[in-house]
């Protein structure tokens, strides 16, 4: 297979990102921060976000046990039709242009469950929960709902500067249309095994992500790396390395189309050097119902809006559809 996307294997490239400090009591100084790494790569750091370090590792300890459990256990809970549970390795193919097989990665889905007498909670993106055993795994349904909880009130208080930032009021997005009754989802990521660009064997094929933002958290393992300029050839790519106590944050397309294109959601992708490598990444999206179009800061008669307007949910569905494989062989697999 000859790849598109040929790299010098020799070269690493690192990139130096924007720190933005969710402590600080001037919220124009750091929207005006913001805006500029949006304008850039839309990839940042936040820094002094509330979220604790015990938590985070709790949550790293409690996923490596999940993934470290047999396949025939993990498959018990294989992620059903609405994105709830297990995912196994080369489940989802994100760059098929590029990649000769899926991503070299497990993970597992953790979303917000609508209450049963919420109009949403037949929705697919409210779903209920697939929970491990709690006898396998005691204490870890408890973790993940803790972190989920604290993941998302450190993206509505970035979603408040991102509003000043698209010179919007402060709380322009906090809504029920929008993230007061957002979709939330955390994946749980294991990757394994040594990437091959030059045969299209990736830990996680280059894509941006759908929604509107994503919290990622790392182990420290390198991996992540980014690409500033996607219609460049060839792609220069530059990883984006931990640093202790900070978040990565980045913007999804919804924002992107949202903003009339302003602000970036950018390619990014994962190369394992063998080591295994967890992360945990939580995205966020807006409501259900939510109809996404051009924010009236972001268009004139000049700058009319690129994107038809669409709703949340029709959106999304379709990116699923696109990038993952039919699960029913997965069953077949396991009756045989």
């Amino acid at each position: 297979m000859k790849n598109k996307d040929q790299e010098k294997a020799s070269t690493i490239n690192v990139s130096a990102l924007t720190c933005i400090d969710l402590a600080s009591p001037d919220l124009h100084r750091s929207a005006v921060l913001l805006k500029q790494a949006c304008l850039e790569c839309g990839f940042f750091y936040v820094i002094n976000h509330g979220l604790s370090e015990e938590l985070k590792d709790d949550a790293f300890e409690q996923s490596k046990k999940f993934f470290a459990l047999p396949l025939e256990e993990k498959m018990k809970v294989l992620r059903n039709k609405k994105n709830r549970g297990y995912s196994p390795v080369l489940d989802q193919i994100l760059d098929p242009e590029n990649q000769v097989h899926g991503d070299y990665k497990e993970c597992f889905f953790i979303g917000i469950e609508g209450p049963k007498d919420d109009p949403h909670g037949d929705k697919p993106f409210y779903s209920p929960n697939t929970w491990p055993d709690p006898d396998v795994l005691p204490g870890w349904r408890e973790t993940m709902k803790k972190y989920h909880q604290e993941a998302l009130k450190v993206c509505k208080s970035i979603s408040r500067i991102l509003a000043l930032a698209l010179n919007l009021d402060v709380d322009y997005f906090d809504t029920p249309e929008m993230l007061g009754n957002p979709i939330a989802v955390m994946r749980l990521l294991h990757y394994e095994g040594k990437s091959d660009p030059s045969r299209g064997i990736y830990a996680c094929g280059a894509h941006s992500d759908f929604g509107m933002m994503t919290l990622l958290a790392t182990d420290g393992v390198m991996g992540l790396q980014i690409c500033k300029d996607k219609d460049a050839k060839p792609r220069k790519w530059e990883y984006v390395p931990s640093i202790k106590g900070a978040y990565i944050l980045n913007l999804g397309d919804l924002l992107e189309r949202w903003s009339n294109g302003l602000f970036k959601s950018t390619l990014h992708r994962v190369l394992g050097n063998g080591q295994d490598r967890y992360s945990i990444p939580f995205f966020v999206k807006p409501s259900h119902d939510c109809l996404v179009e051009c924010l009236p800061t972001c268009q004139s008669k000049n700058n009319p809006p690129k994107y038809p307007a669409i709703k949340c949910s029709t959106y999304l569905t379709q990116r699923y559809e696109e990038s993952h494989v039919d699960l029913s062989i997965y069953g077949k697999q396991t009756q045989e």
